[in-house]
């Protein structure tokens, strides 16, 4: 079952549990779906890795936007980020903790035969490639960084 099929079987019992938080990160979902398949260029389905991207810049919108509001100290703002985060972050593949992701990068330093800071980009093309939608890419190149240092 496609992830757009079941956002709309979601929406469908938010409504009728009168769950006003899933039904908002729900509608933020199914509207950037929408979006992502009619951008010029796009074909009529969408793939998995472009659903998981859609909702990864989801949830980094929603956590930059919560961060803002923490720090101006508006609780009932940070709340309603908050609660659609979470529900979005449901529809994500499970991420991976900082030490998996720093094994696995260990294992891939080696596998590419990265040496220096210099060899960073074969790292994270691969990296990247390998860890989509299961890592943060902001925690890969952290790791890498410190790895290759």
């Amino acid at each position: 079952m496609s992830l757009e099929t079941t956002i709309n079987q979601d929406i469908k019992q938010a409504m009728l549990a009168k769950n006003e938080a899933k039904l908002r990160g729900l509608r933020a979902i199914k509207s950037a779906l929408l979006l992502a398949k009619t951008e010029k260029g796009a074909s009529e389905d969408i793939t998995e890795e472009v659903e998981i991207k859609v909702l990864q810049k989801l949830v980094k919108q929603r956590k930059e936007s919560a961060d803002i509001y923490q720090a101006q100290n508006r609780p009932d703002l940070y709340q309603v980020e908050k609660e659609e985060m979470d529900v979005i972050e449901a529809y994500l593949p499970k991420q991976m903790s900082r030490d998996e992701v720093e094994a696995f990068l260990k294992d891939l330093i080696s596998r590419v035969g990265a040496i220096s800071v210099k060899d960073m980009g074969k790292v994270m093309g691969a990296a990247n490639k390998e860890l989509a939608g299961k890592a943060d890419g902001k925690t890969i190149s952290e790791v890498v960084k410190q790895l290759l240092a």
